[in-house]
């Protein structure tokens, strides 16, 4: 209803829709299936960059479940080519001793091979497209439709998906520390505020007392006002911890309890106070404003820390886009569902694909068993040194399965205004809260109103061209678009990045 008028409905993305999508993905990208599943369920040191929107435990599970499909299928292929090894060898052996029926059951051998090849192909890919397909057009949980994996990996990724904690990765300091929060739109420091005299009395009097207040206290207020100044459906506010990865084992055993793991993804709210509070080297809290757009396409954040240095008050602002998934995350939607169109398909791809698969079977797996060997020699060294020299690591993670996925060139007009929505939403929410709060403390705000006429005049665009991080264009507008933000041409980007052997 809308001003008492009953109006049709309209399409929605899922809320799930960037989980869907990546999921099956897993089961059509056979390199991205081993990529995620190494990354989310194996044994490791570094810490995961958190994955905004995105249901880790059903990415991680229909990935398992690929790799388990393609590891099975390279087995019976690897099988299939040891006999026709054998067929060939009975047929040569047969031409050299003349006898026809050996050459005759060879030649039936290797005809049979090669139909089983083809069937074996065939079949798995059927079954990878069923289920790519299941995904996006079942209503059920995703994380429902594959099997589950070991409870202590699905309880870490369900801590991964609520983390309060991020410890990034030493290269990272150069740039920023908000490693998997996408693209950065804007960073800057907010007009210095003084908050060192009290406020006038309404009366005519003397001044009013000014109240004490510290950052914790601020974030607070601001937390809590957020949603119901800003006026947006969704908003998710919360601290964030982050600590450079060669510090984590400085920062408290509730961060890393066993230097020979990984660091945990949640610490008790006392320790991400005190990275507010008493921020020390490498280790510091900022609010975090998150929203995601319609189905995750998008995924705008803002990330504050005040800075209160008597008699001064700052806002450290930082906001970051994740931009929606790269067009071959999307080959589900181009699969064809009409009988004839999918068993085309199928049959025109398994007649191109079954013999490169037979034939580079055992070099997929050996390349599996090799790749897994690597990685646990790396851990086992990585583990030896911390353990023997005590060696200072760096636990810190890179970026995140979101962030890799996404593509800037693929953000719409419509995502890219709403965006900016978004993100002047949040600046302006974050100016009234601190407003009341220095009001409430009894504090003069006459520094606070010149400071914002400076803040404001500062907005967010997107159109353009990004020639960096924080470029700002004329009167102190964010530039954005048509490029990445190093300035290279947009388009497809590499996939996932894969485990560190």
């Amino acid at each position: 209803m809308a001003d008492g008028r009953a109006l049709p409905g309209s399409f929605l993305y899922a809320d799930d829709s960037s989980t869907r999508l990546l999921c099956a993905a897993a089961h059509l990208e056979e390199d991205f299936a081993l990529e995620t599943a190494v990354e989310l369920t194996e044994d490791r040191l570094e810490a995961l960059g958190p994955s905004l929107g995105l249901g880790l435990v059903a990415v991680a599970r229909h990935a398992r479940a690929a790799v388990r499909r393609t590891t099975v299928r390279d087995a019976l292929l690897s099988g299939l080519l040891v006999v026709l090894a054998g067929c060939v060898y009975l047929g040569g052996y047969g031409i050299q001793v003349q006898r026809g029926e050996l050459l005759g059951r060879s030649l039936a051998g290797i005809a049979g091979t090669f139909a089983a090849a083809w069937a074996v192909v065939l079949v798995t890919e059927r079954r990878a497209r069923a289920r790519a397909l299941e995904l996006v057009t079942d209503r059920t949980p995703p994380e429902a439709l594959a099997p589950p994996l070991d409870p202590a990996v699905e309880a870490r990724l369900h801590e991964q998906e609520q983390t309060n904690v991020v410890p990034y990765h030493e290269s990272a300091e150069r740039d920023s520390p908000f490693v998997g929060s996408g693209v950065e739109v804007q960073s800057r420091v907010w007009q210095p505020i003084d908050v060192s005299t009290p406020a006038k009395s309404s009366s005519g009097g003397d001044p009013l007392t000014a109240v004490p207040f510290d950052v914790i206290a601020l974030h607070a207020f601001v937390a809590e006002e957020m949603g119901g100044i800003a006026g947006l459906e969704g908003l998710r506010a919360h601290e964030r911890l982050y600590v450079l990865g060669t510090r984590v084992q400085y920062a408290g055993q509730e961060l890393l309890p066993d230097q020979l793991r990984r660091p945990r993804a949640v610490v008790p709210p006392e320790r991400v106070r005190t990275g507010l509070a008493r921020p020390g080297a490498g280790m510091r809290t900022y609010l975090c404003l998150e929203r995601a757009g319609e189905g995750g396409r998008v995924v705008a954040t803002l990330f504050l820390r005040a800075r209160l240095q008597h008699p001064s008050l700052t806002w450290e602002v930082a906001a970051y886009v994740v931009p929606p998934l790269r067009t071959d995350f999307e080959r589900v939607r181009t699969l064809s569902v009409d009988v004839l169109g999918r068993w085309w398909t199928l049959f025109t791809f398994t007649g191109r694909g079954f013999l490169p698969a037979l034939f580079r079977s055992p070099a997929r797996l050996l390349g599996k068993g090799a790749g897994r060997a690597a990685r646990g020699l790396r851990l086992w060294w990585q583990r030896w040194t911390i353990d023997k020299r005590h060696i200072e690591f760096d636990y810190g993670a890179t970026d995140s399965i979101r962030a890799k996925a996404g593509d800037w060139q693929r953000v719409g007009f419509s995502e890219r205004t709403d965006a900016v929505d978004f993100l002047q939403r949040l600046q302006q929410g974050v100016l009234t809260a601190t407003e009341r709060f220095l009001k409430a403390h009894n504090i003069d705000t006459t520094s606070f109103d010149q400071a914002q006429q400076v803040i404001n005049h500062h907005s967010y665009t997107f159109q353009g061209p990004i020639h960096g991080p924080g470029n700002y264009g004329a009167g102190g507008s964010v530039v954005m678009g048509g490029t990445g933000p190093s300035g290279a041409p947009g388009g497809p980007g590499p996939s996932p990045a894969p485990a560190k052997p």
